[in-house]
């Protein structure tokens, strides 16, 4: 059975879906968007490919979308034809909105990468030494967009720390296999810290199972158990295994654009209103 793996899930009363919260900035008239931070400490399980397509999605249901790529490897930055920068936007002097680029998408924008081994330690110390100085950075710097999602690395490291204390909700793609179950728990308790230390600021958005095959004895399996540990922070869409969604990213296009007639692509697409449904 695969329950003993999940034995650290939120507490119940923790885990609604997350609302959308929004706020009138001070003396200005902008208001402060959704921001989504699309993590999970393993790697392979979509987490990029959902950061990618669930922007796409939004950007195309009219709404202001902006993709923040904080993964070192820039998977996220080159899946729409971007090139990664030679500075870290979050270590930049400049605003963030200085270094936002424009993408093929209508109402999509995207705040590249950058693969600097230096810009990530510096995210790091600064993190470790308690500065909420990057987290307020990228806080600050999304209000001119409705939704911004932000692709997190596959690790539990201070980049992700840094990304979630920076966000509204967070977002974890599991891919539905066994022994992507396995890193859950410490997940978890990590994003439990960032809420005990920002009480108000997090919230647990929900999970979406990944990779899934219906015609898979296992994938049924890690379905049950996983809806059933943890109800209804899990979105009703799964994204099932289709070649269109591995193949979008070497046209730099989303399955959306790639392949919209695909079962991916349809996916994706019910996985938006999911999440615009949590409004």
């Amino acid at each position: 059975m695969l329950g003993p793996v999940m034995t650290a899930a939120p507490d119940r009363a923790d885990t609604s879906k997350a609302r959308v919260v929004r706020g009138e900035v001070i003396g200005r008239d902008v208001r402060m968007g959704r921001i989504v931070c699309v993590a999970n400490q393993k790697g392979g399980v979509g987490k990029t490919t959902t950061a990618l397509n669930l922007a796409a999605g939004l950007a195309k249901a009219g709404l202001r979308t902006l993709l923040v790529d904080l993964d070192p490897q820039c998977n996220a930055t080159t899946g729409f034809g971007g090139v990664p920068a030679e500075t870290h936007p979050l270590v930049s002097e400049a605003a963030l909105a200085d270094n936002v680029v424009a993408t093929t998408v209508t109402n999509l924008s995207l705040l590249p990468g950058s693969r600097s081994v230096r810009d990530v330690e510096r995210i790091a110390e600064q993190a470790r030494d308690g500065s909420m100085v990057l987290a307020n950075h990228l806080a600050c710097g999304l209000n001119a967009w409705d939704y911004c999602l932000i692709d997190c690395p596959p690790s539990i490291g201070e980049l992700t720390r840094t990304a979630l204390a920076g966000s509204t909700e967070v977002l974890m793609p599991i891919q539905c296999e066994y022994f992507a179950l396995e890193g859950l728990t410490q997940m978890i308790e990590v994003i439990r810290d960032v809420m005990a230390a920002r009480p108000g600021r997090l919230s647990f958005g929900g999970i979406v199972l990944t990779m899934h095959d219906a015609s898979l004895e296992l994938t049924t399996e890690v379905e049950h158990e996983v809806r059933d540990f943890f109800g209804e922070i899990v979105f009703d869409t799964v994204i099932p295994r289709d070649v269109s969604v591995s193949e979008a990213p070497s046209h730099a296009l989303s399955v959306l654009d790639y392949a919209p007639r695909s079962p991916g692509a349809r996916a994706y697409t019910e996985l938006c209103m999911e999440v615009r449904d949590c409004e």
